[in-house]
């Protein structure tokens, strides 16, 4: 009996996975019946994000908040970077980090954006396209109005951020100690997509070598309805997808500190390390040991 149970268990957890890989794949007469969900699967597909809890500040033991660089040359890092062109072949389940979060920004389901990492000033979809695009009269346009023709909208140089020129993401989280848990934790409260300056774009592939600028701050809790509602394609097995905020909740990426609060001001590592990544790594990979060695040092004491 035990035996058929734990076959049924399997079945029905397989099944479950199809359905939020790609729905009605296996059902579908015509390609146009693939993702097409019924009520059954709708039902059985209403996933919520998963509850953080309540954390009361007297249960709070230590804290750290720290900021992290999430480079998206990294290998591992890539999930969060792919896929760089929305022209349609993809499933819809499939698309970049920042495509979901422009996309839902526009839609006006994220509306929790600001301008710096202490969210402080609000921003809006129509704030932020200074940043994510440049129109530019090009060459030939300049000659046409320098000789009094008529300028055309063919004339001008249109330079647009998208996903191929997102190189990191900056997040901001703090980890802390629950005391009732006797637990180290970490909470994600800010993520923001960076890009090289889009006045640059011009330079082509010079443009990747300047300093990338950030070009929105997401407050992660109100992110977390849309990311969840978004998947990852997992290279290992694509009938089992993992959600975006689940990924990012998990910490599954690699990244370096840059900045962790502090007295003098939260300055960046850069700001007291000059000009040595070495050592500047070394730096980063103390910050994590310290917030890693207390909570060791919590039950060795």
């Amino acid at each position: 009996m035990k035996k058929y149970f734990f076959i049924g268990l399997t079945v029905f957890y397989l099944g479950y996975n199809n359905l939020s890989a790609q729905a009605n794949l296996l059902n579908a007469k015509v390609p146009q019946e693939i993702g097409v969900l019924n009520e059954q699967q709708i039902e059985a597909n209403d996933n919520s994000p998963v509850a953080y809890g309540y954390v009361d500040d007297r249960d709070i033991l230590w804290s750290k908040t720290i900021w992290e660089i999430i480079d998206l040359d990294e290998r591992i890092n890539f999930p969060y970077y792919y896929p760089t062109i929305d022209n349609g072949f993809l499933s819809k389940n499939r698309q970049s980090l920042f495509r979901i979060l422009i996309d839902n920004i526009k839609a006006g389901n994220i509306t929790e954006v600001y301008n710096t990492d202490y969210f402080k000033e609000k921003i809006s979809f129509e704030d932020m396209q200074d940043r994510l695009a440049l129109r530019r009269l090009s060459t030939i346009g300049i000659e046409k109005q320098n000789a009094g023709e008529q300028v055309t909208e063919d004339d001008y140089d249109v330079f647009e951020v998208t996903s191929d020129k997102i190189v990191q993401y900056r997040i901001k989280g703090t980890w802390y100690v629950d005391k009732r848990l006797g637990e180290l934790k970490y909470r994600l409260l800010g993520i923001a997509p960076y890009a090289p300056d889009v006045s640059t774009l011009d330079q082509g592939a010079a443009a990747f070598e300047s300093e990338p600028v950030p070009l929105f701050w997401v407050w992660f809790p109100d992110a977390r309805e849309a990311l969840n509602n978004n998947k990852v394609f997992n290279t290992r097995n694509s009938s089992q997808p993992i959600t975006f905020d689940n990924m990012l909740n998990s910490r599954r990426f690699n990244a370096t500190v840059y900045k962790e609060e502090n007295v003098y001001e939260d300055r960046q590592v850069k700001e007291y390390i000059y000009e040595d990544a070495l050592r500047q790594l070394l730096e980063s990979e103390r910050i994590k040991s310290v917030i890693r060695d207390f909570e060791q040092d919590l039950w060795n004491n």
